[in-house]
């Protein structure tokens, strides 16, 4: 079972930065992929950023490259998403994303809105 705890979401203006975090609770430890996915009204989900466990392999949608940031604890399955020069279209639900052996797995969402 894979459970999460995610938070850090909120309102901000335009050009503000926000940081999510997301702990990870599940007994892999190896061969798993964290990430970040978002979803906008009448919108599909889309992926804003993952990160690989073992090799750190990072990826990023097209919309957030070099803004956004992923990281990840290597401690423990924690990741991060640093967004900085936040737009209104980056408004949306975040969901934390926890992949293993073909599997996904989502955190219950937090909620980011970038308006004046």
């Amino acid at each position: 079972q894979v459970q999460f705890a995610e938070s850090g979401g909120g309102l901000v203006q335009p050009g503000g930065s926000l940081r999510l975090s997301c702990d990870i609770s599940s007994s892999v430890s190896n061969d798993y992929t964290l990430g970040w996915y978002r979803q906008a009204p009448g919108k599909q989900r889309e992926l804003v950023a993952s990160i690989t466990s073992g090799n750190n392999i990072k990826k990023y949608g097209g919309s957030v490259k070099g803004r956004f940031t992923i990281s990840r604890d290597n401690a423990k399955k924690t990741v991060y998403l640093q967004m900085n020069s936040l737009k209104p279209e980056d408004t949306a639900v975040y969901y934390c994303n926890f992949r293993y052996s073909g599997t996904d797995y989502w955190g219950q969402g937090t909620q980011v809105t970038v308006s004046s």
